[in-house]
């Protein structure tokens, strides 16, 4: 992009920080600095969802999952919405623009990353240690646990002590109690899941009422987006958050320093001149701008100069195995993601011919379109005999993800697309990912594993989605953590390799993955980065 287009575009009033990006990271990190006194813009390119009207009411509530409420950026195509290229990826993206980001359509499961997972290299001799530990994450774990108003149990015997729950855990339903009895008899480990969903009244929510379609936004606002936990408070002490505001690139001064941002909104380029810029736009989007940000000093894009942005992307390729049962499971009611688990698998073990580990997930049964169509779990036939294999699926189904622990590769990596762009010119991002043989080996193994627990649980015939294709929920690794820059993008509070003044929190921030769901741990690290943030503007000011 041309230089004059920032020295032509009309300039805002300043603000302290810019924060890219209004997901779950980002409006964590505005919450924290707005209650610090700092002057604080949100810039998000998604509009302002209500929920409280949510296609959820309605009788067809299916066809908004298929529609503007899709997982898919490339088939949902709203104009917040930019395309990727996906041509050399296994795995498709699951995103989601608005204020509230991608928890705006989440299943709220809500783990934490492990003590293990922090140090991968140490263990097991690949991939590399974070900077930090799980230790120096437990407060804002804690912290985020009451923003939240988690629903879970404590005790769990595979995990860190941690304090009760806010809130007790939802029920498990009849599918998912029948596998726990199946793990009871096999002697493996389960426990209710920690989740993003509120059993209880809390701060104006209302409790969940088990009413199933999490994926199309939640109008009791039982479930704990973003925009509701910490948009809300955010506002109230003082921060701004523009919608419908497409960030183009960071700007630098002349000494090198982060000047601002220029953006797009309704057709017109502005900048707004920031001292701080936090990206948190996910693994990708952030990846993308910072590439997109390339400059004479930073030719390769900014933070780039180890060329590690972009690349050691990680997802959590997953299996999903189903099994049918003759019995009404009603698996159609109560929040599809969030019942129990088992991390009986998680850590290594090197007589399973892989490394690392991978957790297994019960997920109740789809609606009628999605029982019909396929998406996560296999799909029914059609043709011939397509109705009795309907009848004998749909209510009668409980199903294991099989949630892989994503190996760093430095091949499987966001770059800029040659061609594609979005509605303002800019490259669109691509993606170049491919399952690692590690992980085929890992998937097997928790394919077979969860078909183990469904027959021990009595179903009377699994099937088996060997790698969801439309699972890339989760963009790890692009941004990751270090305090070599040579090895890393950023610091261990997401300050960006030798650009003053640019930080990064997303899921990008990771060094591994883990085998779990990474939202809770992104918000930890994000939290706790802009605490570090503040105390260094406040030493600076005093």
């Amino acid at each position: 992009m041309p230089a004059t287009a920032t020295a032509t575009a009309e300039r805002d009033a300043g603000c302290n920080v810019a924060v890219v990006g209004a997901g779950a990271s980002g409006l964590a990190v505005a919450w924290t600095l707005a209650r610090r006194g700092l002057r604080v813009a949100v810039l998000e390119q998604g509009e302002v969802v209500d929920q409280r009207p949510a296609p959820s009411l309605e009788m067809d509530w299916e066809r908004a999952l298929q529609s503007r409420f899709h997982p898919d950026p490339n088939i949902r195509r709203l104009p917040s919405d930019y395309p990727v290229a996906v041509l050399g990826t296994e795995i498709r993206p699951a995103t989601y623009s608005g204020v509230g980001g991608a928890t705006l359509r989440w299943g709220a499961h809500f783990p934490r990353l492990r003590p293990s997972d922090f140090r991968v290299r140490s263990l097991d001799g690949v991939a590399e240690d974070w900077p930090i530990a799980y230790r120096d994450l437990e407060p804002w774990f804690d912290l985020n646990d009451r923003m939240t108003g988690v629903s879970g149990l404590a005790g769990d015997p595979a995990n860190p002590p941690r304090p009760a729950r806010p809130l007790p855990p939802l029920p498990l339903g009849p599918g998912p109690a029948r596998l726990a009895r199946a793990f009871d008899r096999l002697g493996w480990h389960w426990w209710p899941s920690d989740a993003a969903i509120c059993t209880a009244p809390r701060d104006g929510r209302e409790a969940c009422n088990n009413c199933g379609p999490c994926g199309v936004g939640c109008p009791r606002l039982a479930r704990a987006s973003a925009d509701v936990v910490y948009g809300r408070p955010a506002l109230a002490a003082g921060a701004e958050i523009r919608s419908g505001t497409r960030v183009l690139r960071v700007e630098l001064d002349a000494t090198g320093r982060v000047a601002g941002l220029l953006y797009s909104r309704g057709g017109e380029r502005r900048f707004l001149p920031a001292r701080t810029v936090v990206m948190a736009a996910n693994g990708m989007g952030t990846a993308r701008l910072l590439l997109c940000s390339a400059s004479e000093r930073h030719p390769e894009g900014l933070g780039n100069a180890s060329g590690l942005v972009g690349r050691n992307l990680m997802h959590h390729p997953t299996a999903m195995v189903t099994g049918l049962f003759p019995e009404r499971l009603d698996g159609h009611r109560g929040p599809f993601a969030c019942a129990l688990f088992s991390q009986e698998f998680v850590e290594s073990d090197p007589s399973r011919g892989f490394l690392r580990g991978y957790q297994m997930q019960a997920t109740r049964g789809g609606g009628p379109v999605q029982t019909a169509l396929g998406g996560y779990m296999a799909r029914v036939p059609w043709g011939r005999g397509h109705h009795d294999a309907f009848a004998a699926t749909f209510t009668h189904s409980v199903s294991l993800t099989v949630t892989t622990e994503d190996l760093p590769d430095p091949e499987n990596r966001v770059t800029l697309d040659p061609q594609l762009r979005d509605g303002d010119g800019l490259p669109a991002p691509a993606l170049r990912y491919r399952v690692g043989e590690n992980t085929r080996r890992m998937l097997a193994h928790g394919v077979a594993r969860a078909s183990e627990v469904l027959r021990a649980a009595g179903a009377t015939g699994v099937s088996v989605n060997p790698l969801v294709a439309a699972a890339g929920f989760h963009f790890l690794g692009t941004t990751r953590m270090g305090e070599d820059p040579a090895r890393a993008v950023t610091d261990a509070v997401g300050r960006v390799h030798g650009v003053p003044g640019l930080l990064a929190v997303d899921g990008g921030v990771f060094v591994t993955a883990g085998a779990v769901n990474p939202t809770s741990t992104i918000q930890a690290v994000a939290l706790r980065a802009a605490d570090a943030l503040a105390n260094r503007l406040e030493r600076a000011a005093a």
